[in-house]
This record gives C-alpha cells, sequence and structure tokens, in this order.
C-alpha cells in the first residue's frame, strides 16, 4: 500500500487530538465562570468537569491509537 495514504490516514485519526483539546478548553472555562458565580457548588462543577475532561481526553487516546495501528499494521 502507498506510504503517503497511511501517513495521511494516520494524521486524520489524530486530529481526533484537536477537537479534545477544544472541548476542554471550552469545558474549562465555563466551569471556571459557573465556579465565579456560584462557589458553593465548586464540588459538584469540578467532579462534572473532570469527568467531561476524561471521557474528551479518552476520544483524543482512542483516535492516537487508531493512528499507531494505521502505522504499524499497514506501513
Amino acid at each position: 500500500m502507498n506510504t503517503t495514504l497511511i501517513a495521511i490516514g494516520a494524521a486524520v485519526a489524530v486530529f481526533t487530538g484537536i477537537g479534545a483539546g477544544i472541548g476542554i478548553g471550552i469545558a474549562t472555562s465555563k466551569a471556571t465562570e459557573a465556579v465565579a458565580r456560584q462557589p458553593e457548588a465548586e464540588g459538584k462543577i469540578s467532579k462534572l468537569l473532570l469527568l467531561g475532561c476524561a471521557l474528551a481526553e479518552a476520544t483524543a487516546i482512542y483516535g492516537f491509537v487508531i493512528a499507531l495501528l494505521i502505522i504499524l499494521l499497514l506501513g
């Protein structure tokens, strides 16, 4: 198989990291705003923020693993 196509496929799979980074940044900014408005709800907000960040980061890791599999198995 053409190595250029393999590299393009791996690059597309790694693009999930961009979406995860943007999502985590937006979630963090909204959580900061929420804590500034209601400091007494900081515990609940932090728990939800960490859960959301973990899910977003998992998608980035899945994309990275898929990119590695594309390179190693097809390369």
